[in-house]
Parts: structure tokens; sequence; C-alpha cells
């Protein structure tokens, strides 16, 4: 099972599908087939490794190719016929004896292959690694259980709280080291969203930039949320030089803006605005992460990065657990999900 989290990772990080490796091994352990999901529209890593079985020289000659072997994958084998066929059934006819999955398929269509798998006569069991694969996946997983797009609230911030002197300058809070952080993430998610605001007082590309500032080839769709006219010629709006397209969603409802966005493909949504839209998702209980930028500086002032949470009391505070500190130059990322009771 390591070996296939390992494999799953050689798959694409964004996207409509999730990452997810493949073992086959004979009754003594020993792998005879591997693959992984290439992405969208390509073979699933079950039926990638049986492909490998047959292109080693390794599947049985005669009868069904995989009989004796058992299959070791990541995620649940998927039970529907979507661009490929269900990979349940893929495995049952290569005559697998056994499957053992970490972690089931949260998807409404896609989900069942264990039983399916069960219902043929192959032995199945769950659960091995689960924690591991489950953190693999869990941006779409999420995504996949509540049909809208996982949303990763980022801000940058001094030590107390702001995001701005008490001008407007804030160029720069953090240091380089945490800039080419944030580009490089960008280049891992499917859309970037600020509101209109941000766009009309700082004019933002949106893209993802190398430290010579020269382009990324992985570009987030660029989404503008609210009803506010924009001047067509903000560099938002450049699609040029490999630059992504930019979308505006003429809406302040956040939850139909994300269905938007699910229904156009996306999965994964960084907000990048500023303390408006930022406190509207939380707020709204919208924001699955946080990944926040912090600055070894005290500025004061009235400008912080969040604005009125809705929060009246301490009781009713949302309260963070941190999933990752970790220095970048004089700066720390702190990473964190809201805790669960």
């Amino acid at each position: 099972m390591r070996r296939a989290l390992e494999l799953a990772l050689n798959g694409p990080i964004k996207g409509l599908n999730p990452r997810v490796g493949a073992v086959l091994i004979t009754a003594n352990g020993e792998i005879v087939g591997e693959g992984w999901h290439k992405g969208s529209g390509t073979d699933h890593a079950e039926v990638a490794a049986l492909k490998d079985l047959q292109a080693n020289g390794r599947a049985n000659l005669t009868g069904p190719i995989a009989k004796g072997l058992t299959a070791v994958v990541t995620l649940e084998p998927c039970n529907h016929t979507g661009k490929t066929g269900p990979c349940a059934l893929a495995l049952i006819e290569a005559g697998v004896d056994k499957v053992i999955f970490a972690t089931k398929d949260p998807g409404h269509n896609s989900s069942g292959g264990a039983a399916t798998l069960r219902n043929a006569g192959v032995e199945v069991e769950s659960g091995l690694l689960h924690a591991e694969a489950d953190d693999l996946i869990r941006v779409w997983a999420t995504a996949t259980a509540q049909q809208r797009p996982f949303v990763t609230l980022k801000y940058g911030s001094s030590l107390d709280g702001r995001s701005a002197a008490a001008d407007g300058t804030s160029k720069w809070i953090t240091g380089p080291e945490a800039r080419r952080d944030v580009h490089r993430r960008r280049t891992q998610i499917d859309a970037i969203l600020v509101g209109t605001g941000t766009v009309i007082a700082d004019d933002p590309e949106l893209t993802a930039r190398h430290r010579d500032g020269s382009l990324y080839s992985e570009q987030p769709l660029r989404v503008i949320l609210g009803e506010t006219e924009l001047d067509p010629g903000a560099r938002i709006f450049d699609e040029s030089e490999g630059k992504a397209k930019t979308v505006q969603l003429h809406t302040r409802d956040l939850n139909a803006a994300l269905l938007s966005l699910f229904d156009m493909g996306v999965r994964h949504v960084m907000v990048e605005g500023g303390a408006i839209v930022a406190s509207e998702f939380v707020r709204h209980n919208l924001v699955n992460e946080y990944l926040i930028y912090m600055a070894p500086k005290l500025i004061g002032g009235p400008i912080t990065s969040l604005g009125n949470l809705g929060v009246a009391n301490i009781g009713q505070a949302k309260d963070l657990e941190f999933t990752e500190i970790t220095a970048l130059g004089p700066d720390l990322l702190i990473r964190a999900n809201e805790r669960k009771n």
C-alpha cells in the first residue's frame, strides 16, 4: 500500500479526479504490475496496473490475466462508467482473487465498488493506511462530498493581525520566501478568487510566477466575485502570454458562486480577496483550510486581515487547529483547519 501511495503522487494534484495508485501482487507479496491515474479521461490506476502486468509479461497466458493476484489500491475501485469504465468490473474480469483498498470512495455515482466486487466473489478488505490515503485525496474528497469546491482561505498578516498600515500601504508585509510559496501553491489549485474591491484597489494579475517573473506553465482560473462593473483594461483581464482565463461572477451569494465554479469543473479554489470577502467566507462556514502567512511585524491601526465574523462572544469564536507551521525566511506559514468537536 505504501508503494501504491507513492505511485499516486505521480498523478495531477488538481482537476476533476483524485490521485490514485494501485499495485498487483502475488501470494508472496511480489509486485507484478503497478499504475496510477494520470488525469481525467486516462486509465484509472487499477486498469493501468493491469496493462503494466501484461506489458511486463507477468500476466497469465490462459484464462483471466490476473488470476491468483491481489490488487492493492489507495481508493475503493470505482463502480460507474464515466470517461472510462468501472474499475471494479475491470478487476473482476481480470480474475483478481482479492482487493485491498485504503479508503472509501465518497462519490455519489462512483462508490459501491466494494459491494460489486464482493458480489462477484472477490475477497475485499479496506482501511489499510486509510489516514495517509485520506490526506492524499482530501481536497477532491471534500469537494465531491460537498458538491462544491474545497475552499482555501489565504492571507498575509502582521503578528498583530493587520494586513496593511493605517495609510493602506501593504507592500510587502511578508518576505520573498513567503511570496514564492504563494506562487507555487497557485499552480496546485484550480482557481483564485478575489472580490471586485481588490481588483479596483490593487489591480492584481493573480498569476503564478517564478522568481524571475516568468509564468509557471500551470495557471489557475482567475475569478472575480461581485456585481461592480470593472475597468476592462484591468490587469486581471489580460489573458495573453500564457495567463489564465478570467471570469466574473456577478453575485454576492457565496454558495451560488461556489456552485457555479463546481459546474465549471473547479474543485479547489483559493480565496485571496481582501478582508471583506475573506470574512464573508468565514462567517458562512465555507472555509475548509486556512493558509496564513504571518510576518514578524507589529503595525497596529484599523486595517485588519479579517473583519466582522459574526462572533459576539468568545464562545462563538472559530476554534482552529494548526496542521502545519513552517518557517519561510523570517515569516511563518500557518496551515489550519477548523477544529472538529
